[in-house]
């Protein structure tokens, strides 16, 4: 039986940067399985296909303006969904880019944007939604990490702490929300086949052939795209966010990926000098 059945009233579901990739694929597989779900972007220009679809589909799918770095953008897209809807019973914090390059060519400012979309663009999303979830005395918090939420690698520095930030902030709010009946999921996907590699933001220093790191940034990329072709696809990520909502046994962590789950299995098996000693052979 469905989460949605279970509840015995249309859930409502929110999902933040879906306007391609991952957040796209969880809006569908939420929408096609009964939630009223509300996908929002910050530039409503790249929802064309997602439109598309849920029309051609009959989806009880919503697009919505959303721009997480934007404190009235957040407040007024929660505003205008709980006048439509009435509750919310699921968010689904999607939104980020990846940030690349050696720690000392990252431009303070580079990291600081960083941080404003993947952990305060999260913490203006959740907290504007949670004194409803409070009301209600339920609700779902679906935060979207990342395998190097877990481990770090070499020029990806900025963009791993801000998924280790969201695991420690998932883990410590859990424990305010629960006596709310409010539920908090981490997924943790491994690399996926989608635009996300192609989108990321290389450090204007690190496009310098000048700079002490510029081998290292070219083999991690060719190493990036070679993972990709073995990748998952990004529906394989909504069916872990799908399956972690109607879990009978519910968990706090989710892997979405093979190579997060056989990476995670010898991580657990190491000392941090072993698997630090790994990371670099590989």
């Amino acid at each position: 039986m469905s989460f949605v059945c279970l509840m015995n009233k249309p859930q409502v579901a929110v999902v933040t940067g879906s306007s391609n990739g991952i957040g796209k694929e969880i809006a569908l597989m939420l929408a096609r399985n009964g939630f009223t779900t509300y996908a929002t972007m910050r530039n409503l220009t790249k929802s064309s296909e997602l439109r598309i679809i849920a029309e051609k589909e009959v989806l009880p799918l919503k697009i919505v303006q959303l721009d997480v770095t934007d404190d009235n953008s957040v407040k007024n897209a929660i505003k205008l969904i709980i006048e439509q809807s009435n509750r919310l019973d699921v968010l689904v914090n999607n939104a980020g880019y990846g940030l690349s390059g050696a720690l000392e060519d990252l431009n303070i400012d580079e990291i600081k944007s960083q941080y404003e979309t993947n952990v305060f663009g999260l913490i203006r999303t959740t907290q504007s939604v949670l004194p409803i979830m409070r009301k209600q005395m339920s609700g779902i918090i679906v935060n979207i990490s990342s395998g190097l939420g877990r481990f770090g690698i070499a020029t990806c520095s900025a963009y791993a702490s801000t998924k280790f930030a969201i695991e420690g902030l998932s883990e410590s709010m859990s424990y305010e929300l629960e006596p709310f009946g409010i539920r908090t999921i981490i997924i943790e996907p491994g690399v996926i086949k989608t635009n996300f590699i192609k989108s990321t933001v290389l450090a204007k220093k690190s496009k310098d052939p000048n700079s002490p790191y510029i081998q290292l940034i070219k083999g991690m990329k060719s190493g990036m795209e070679n993972l990709v072709k073995n990748a998952a696809d990004p529906q394989y990520v909504a069916k872990i966010v799908i399956d972690a909502l109607m879990d009978k046994n519910p968990k706090m962590r989710y892997f979405a990926g093979k190579d997060i789950e056989e990476i995670m299995n010898i991580k657990n098996k190491m000392s941090d000098e072993e698997f630090h000693n790994m990371l670099k052979q590989m």
